[in-house]
């Protein structure tokens, strides 16, 4: 069965199989990529704006240069990865360009707004009821780059040196981020670290 046929029947194909599909003129493989993550890409917009409507238009406009310019695009990317770093890139360029944004900063200096919480299913019990709320109050008191980088850690399941590139950082400084807010949280939290693992990849 060939690519199309796959797609077609709903065959679950990997991200770098679409990526070099797309790349070669595929526009289903095009159009699953971008089924596959435009909610996610939303949602991690949607924490530096509360301009909905702009995010939308910022994650449609990556795709669109992506579709454009698929020729000039790397083979070996980390689709979820370079995804979520073009739409960061892109929502600052459109603050700047809504002067919303001061100017003079750069990349790195983008606010992360995102107020984290868990699914509430995870909730077994009083106990754990108790400690998920703390939990929530500890994670949203953490400066903004360390919360980010414990989203796209844990929630995009991204790697350290993935969540430096998103960040525009080297690995040594998101390995940074990732230490200090997880000492902050142990410190403070105080809770099973096995049931903090299970949280943090279940932020909605």
């Amino acid at each position: 069965m060939d690519l199309k046929n796959q797609i077609l029947h709903n065959v679950v194909l990997d991200d770098n199989e679409l990526w070099l599909a797309m790349k070669a003129g595929d526009e289903k493989a095009f159009s699953t990529l971008f089924k596959r993550y435009y909610s996610y890409l939303i949602r991690y917009g949607n924490s530096f704006s509360p301009f909905s409507e702009k995010t939308q238009d910022c994650v449609q406009d990556v795709f669109t240069d992506i579709w454009v310019y698929r020729n000039s695009l790397s083979d070996t990317v980390v689709v979820k990865a370079y995804l979520l770093s073009c739409v960061r890139k892109r929502i600052v360029r459109s603050k700047e360009r809504d002067k919303v944004f001061n100017k003079s900063k750069s990349v790195d200096a983008i606010a992360f707004l995102f107020d984290f919480s868990v699914e509430q299913q995870l909730i077994s019990d009083e106990l754990t009821e108790g400690k998920v709320k703390h939990l929530n109050k500890v994670l949203n008191f953490l400066p903004a780059r360390q919360k980010e980088a414990l989203f796209l850690r844990y929630h995009h399941g991204l790697s350290v040196d993935e969540v430096a590139g998103v960040l525009n950082v080297n690995y040594q400084s998101a390995s940074n981020l990732l230490h200090r807010a997880i000492l902050y949280i142990r410190k403070e939290w105080k809770g099973s670290f096995v049931l903090l693992i299970m949280l943090l990849t279940n932020w909605i």
